[in-house]
């Protein structure tokens, strides 16, 4: 990618949006940080600016439409957008609540939307760019007691389709990742807070229902979001990726 490039990545201040983000810089893009915690937000752009790169925080809720309509005004352009903030829950159609599912879906679905919705206009005007949405397996197969997490993550593959297709011809490519388990600080305190004492032996078990034997990494989703905004990969639109050492090779 160009040094000049503009990138934008949401909840880019911990594990696979601060990969990206911190990758994306590597590579000569300045980085756009859209961060709820504007902390968090600030901490990946003392890493990215000690590491020689360049980086901004936007502090921004991508749940709430004014918000997010702010943050994108505020750009002068736009070349990269990665929407990878996004939110968890742990439950069957039974006992996931109304509330529950409004709540995954403001931030997984209506979220993703905003940042889309604000972002193809802006590269519109910038003369095209590359999206990258952080979807899921669980957008593909079926996964135990992720009845509204799945619901969200299908959605945004869903999305990830319709602007490839409609904006195919007007220099906008939009692709989407699908991750099995990332070991990031979320799952460190998911074991944490439900398994006290017993944090390795879940962790292994986790690990093992990958075939690879083991999670991914933060970085290595970070190489895919890279690959697909480069020039590398300016022959690939509306394609979904599975980076999930053999999950689905089970189902």
């Amino acid at each position: 990618m160009s040094p000049s490039s503009q990138a934008l990545v949401t909840g880019a201040g911990s594990g696979i949006g601060r990969a990206i983000a911190l990758r994306l810089a590597a590579a000569g893009a300045h980085i756009h940080i859209l961060e709820l915690r504007a902390e968090a937000g600030e901490e990946t752009a003392v890493a990215i600016r000690e590491g020689g790169g360049s980086a901004s925080v936007v502090a921004a809720d991508v749940s709430d439409t004014e918000s997010v309509r702010e943050a994108f005004a505020s750009l002068d352009r736009l070349d990269i957008l990665v929407n990878n903030a996004g939110i968890a829950h742990i439950g069957n159609v039974l006992n996931t609540t109304p509330a529950d599912l409004d709540r995954l879906y403001q931030v997984n679905v209506r979220g993703v939307y905003h940042c889309l919705h604000f972002g193809v206009a802006k590269m519109l005007a910038s003369g095209g760019g590359s999206i990258v949405n952080l979807a899921s397996i669980a957008s593909k197969v079926g996964i135990a007691d992720r009845f509204a997490y799945s619901m969200t993550k299908g959605a945004v593959l869903t999305m990830t389709l319709s602007v490839a297709r409609d904006f195919v011809d007007k220099g906008i490519r939009c692709n989407c990742i699908c991750p099995a388990r990332v070991h990031t600080p979320f799952v460190d305190g998911f074991l944490a807070a439900n398994y006290p004492g017993r944090e390795a032996e879940m962790f292994a078990k986790l690990s093992a229902s990958q075939p690879i034997g083991r999670m991914g990494t933060p970085e290595e989703v970070a190489a895919l979001a890279a690959f697909l905004c480069s020039p590398e990969a300016s022959f690939i639109t509306g394609s979904a990726y599975d980076l999930d050492g053999g999950f689905t090779l089970l189902r």
